[in-house]
Parts: structure tokens; sequence; C-alpha cells
């Protein structure tokens, strides 16, 4: 089986690694020792679940979430964004401009009314206005873009 197609597979996962990747969420930077500790197994057992899951793909990465209100971003902004046509081009090159942006730490492509739905963190009002002007809208083929302005996050997922 080619390394794409094994990727590309679903993988059953039992209640032990549903633990592990419950604890991992929670705490990424937990050691064998601790999450088998946790999950009741012994810690090779648990080591070898770990890589497996790795492996497979349904550990991705290991990450550092950082708090964007600390660092002085506190404004959210969710903004759909629809492109002039559905042409190939127009959505390599959009696509091309958006990832470059560090405005925006989420580019989704959707489908709906709108044809991408961003996520930016910014530090005010005033600074998502020059954005606007001065970054986004100067990227081609955009025709509409709405925002909408997160007032409270309840549920947030890494």
């Amino acid at each position: 089986m080619a390394e794409k197609e094994f990727l590309s597979e679903t993988f059953q996962i039992d209640t032990i690694d549903a633990k592990i990747l419950e604890l991992l969420k929670t705490n990424a930077k937990l050691g064998t020792k601790e999450i088998a500790s946790q999950i009741g197994l012994t810690i090779t057992p648990t080591y070898e679940r770990v890589r497996r899951l790795e492996k497979r793909g349904v550990i991705k990465s290991y990450i550092t979430v950082i708090d964007k209100k600390k660092q002085g971003y506190a404004l959210s902004v969710l903004c759909n964004v629809q492109l002039k046509s559905h042409a190939a081009e127009y959505l390599e090159e959009f696509e091309k401009e958006i990832i470059h942006l560090q405005e925006v730490t989420d580019c989704y492509h959707i489908a709906g009314n709108f044809d991408y739905l961003l996520k930016i963190n910014i530090k005010d009002m005033d600074s998502y206005a020059v954005f606007v002007k001065e970054k986004l809208a100067v990227i081609p083929h955009i025709a509409t873009v709405q925002s909408s302005f997160v007032m409270r996050t309840l549920k947030e997922e890494y």
C-alpha cells in the first residue's frame, strides 16, 4: 500500500486511544509515564499506542497555544469572503495571497453564499479597518467581504 493511501485511511481508535487523545489534547506536554498512570497501562504499551497514533496521522502535531489577548490582539473577527468568480485561477490567486497575511489565523474554503471564511486576530477596530483597506481589499477578484466581530468565545478547539 502506498504511503499516501495509508495516511488517508480512517483509523479506528478504542477507548484507551480516546483517553490518550483527550489527555494530550488537554496537555501535550504530558510524558508517557504520566499518561500511563492516568489510563491504567504500563509505560511501554502506552508509548507504543502514542507512536501508533502519530504514525497513522491521528496525532498530527504538538502545538503551543498562545493567548492572543495577552499579546495585544484583543479583537477576533470572522470574515466571509466572496470572490467574483469560482474560476480556478481566482481561487488559487486568493489562496496564495491570504496565507501570507499574519493577521489571518485560520482560512477555510467553504460552500454556501461565501467562498472563504477567515479568522482574524488583530489589536482593535482601527487596526482591522487598516487591514481590510491595505491588505485584504488589494487581493484581486474579491467581490464581497462580510465581517462578524467575536464578542465572547465559549468553546475553541486547537
